[in-house]
């Protein structure tokens, strides 16, 4: 199963998930750091002030992921490293980033950057975060400024990771920081979100140089229902309309989906006031690339009463709820499901009419132990096996796929949920930060090498040699 030439075989992380340093080179306080402080929030109280201190290990974080085999590394900036009150900009924290690509650069490693993967500063936060329009327009400065530091080493731009988390869970579930539980006030950050990556569309394209590509990186679940009747397709669509289509088609140029913005009336309002003519057109600025981070399908099932709370904690969801996940489960409890990755790309393909993919985050929480040495995480293995046939599945369906990211690269701080969740292909343990690269990691790099997965290499065996 051989890929196309120059596909990009990477591994992702998050800044705060990984780098640690946070009151270091002048970095300002993040929403995550307050959140992550209050009691209750994040398991075992754990925070990300260390995490995988990245901040100082890089260059051997680096050289394990080079040694892999990988030849691209996803990473984020940290907005409040480069400007710790979100709008003046920190030399101290540039340079670190300048550090950063350079070691990259001599590792032949493809830089993959991600403007936002969440770290909101906390000083934009108690202006009004996400909510208040004028963030959009501070997080196009800030984009402005990263591109200009690093623009002429760095191809490869992503501009958010995962609006849907940071508004709806951020802002309404309360689950991620900054902890606001209100729908109508998450559907207005949505939108402010989704402007901002338009905003700095237009700001990265004033400054682009030949070769640059620009992006943004979405997480899907797509919705099966569970029976064959109008009343189940009527469930999967309210859910794909809130999770899928309500990010999706604004950046394609289609606007919101007037299902979702129907079904979200009974909130208050406040998101139709917040659109302002214009907007889509600017959401819609074109993209070189989209980013699908893709874990696991939802499953949902109708209610007797269309008009009945969902147990699913998202704006707009009523008269469904969704069901328990099928096994085989990762540790997160989450589905395997590598066939649901293939129909997702070609629903993709279709809705874009061909924009090229990036798989830009898959992976698995499992439960990891060093013995002799070694970390022999055959489950793991059988995942990345399953999910990469999946993404070749698709390549050889039609759909441009040019790059596969494994989430993580390393073990880190899996925000909410603490340091409970093991997803990397190195482990790290969080009380020597001592690396172990896993079996997953040799895996994934044979094929990274190689640029094709054969069947030699799905052997868990062959993964421990």
């Amino acid at each position: 199963m051989t890929f196309p030439a120059g596909f990009l075989w990477g591994a992702a992380t998050a800044s705060y998930q990984v780098e640690g340093g946070v009151t270091e080179g002048g970095r300002g306080p993040s929403v995550w750091d307050t959140f992550a402080a209050a009691d209750g929030k994040v398991l075992g109280g754990a925070t990300g002030a260390v995490a995988c201190d990245h901040y100082h290990r890089y260059p051997e974080d680096i050289g394990l992921l080079a040694g892999l085999g990988l030849n691209a590394y996803r990473f984020s900036v940290a907005w409040p490293r480069v400007m710790p009150d979100g709008r003046t900009t920190s030399a101290a924290g540039l340079a670190f980033y300048d550090r950063l690509v350079d070691e990259l650069l001599s590792h032949d490693v493809v830089p993959v950057l991600t403007l936002y993967h969440w770290d909101l500063p906390q000083a934009l936060e108690d202006a009004g975060g996400w909510p208040e329009r004028d963030t959009a327009a501070r997080f196009a400065d800030y984009a402005a400024v990263v591109h200009a530091a690093l623009g002429d080493r760095v191809q490869q731009w992503t501009t958010l990771n995962e609006p849907f988390c940071a508004a709806f869970l951020g802002y309404g579930s309360g689950v991620h920081a900054p902890g606001v539980q209100d729908h109508d006030t998450a559907l207005v950050a949505a939108h402010h979100l989704l402007l901002g990556h338009g905003l700095a569309m237009r700001a990265l394209a004033g400054q682009a140089r030949p070769g640059h590509r620009f992006s943004l990186a979405l997480n899907f679940a797509p919705a099966i229902p569970d029976g064959d009747t109008p009343a189940h397709r009527e469930a999967a669509r309210k859910f794909d309309g809130i999770h899928n289509r309500f990010f999706l088609d604004p950046v394609l140029g289609r606007g919101y989906p007037q299902d979702v913005v129907a079904g979200a009336e009974h909130h208050g309002g406040r998101f139709a006031a917040a659109v302002r003519d214009g907007d889509t057109d600017i959401i819609a600025a074109p993209i070189d690339w989209l980013g699908v981070n893709y874990y696991a399908p939802a499953r949902v099932t109708p209610l007797d009463d269309p008009l009945a709370p969902s147990n699913c904690p998202l704006p707009a969801l009523r008269g469904l709820d969704v069901l328990p996940a099928r096994p085989p489960l990762t540790a997160f409890g989450w589905e395997q499901a590598p066939a649901t990755l293939t129909d997702l790309l070609r629903w993709i393909d279709a809705r874009s009419g061909g924009l090229p993919l990036v798989v830009a985050e898959n992976g698995a929480s499992f439960v990891d132990e060093v013995v002799d040495g070694r970390v022999h995480d055959t489950d793991r293995v059988a995942y990345f096996a399953a999910h990469v046939r999946a993404v070749h599945d698709a390549i050889r369906a039609g759909v441009d796929v040019r790059g596969y990211f494994a989430w993580s690269l390393l073990d880190n701080f899996e925000w909410a949920m603490g340091y409970t969740q093991r997803f990397g292909l190195v482990h790290v343990d969080f009380e020597t930060q001592q690396r172990t690269v896993k079996d997953s990691g040799r895996f994934l790099g044979r094929i990274a090498k190689a640029n094709a997965l054969g069947a030699a290499a799905d052997g868990v065996g062959d993964a421990r040699a």
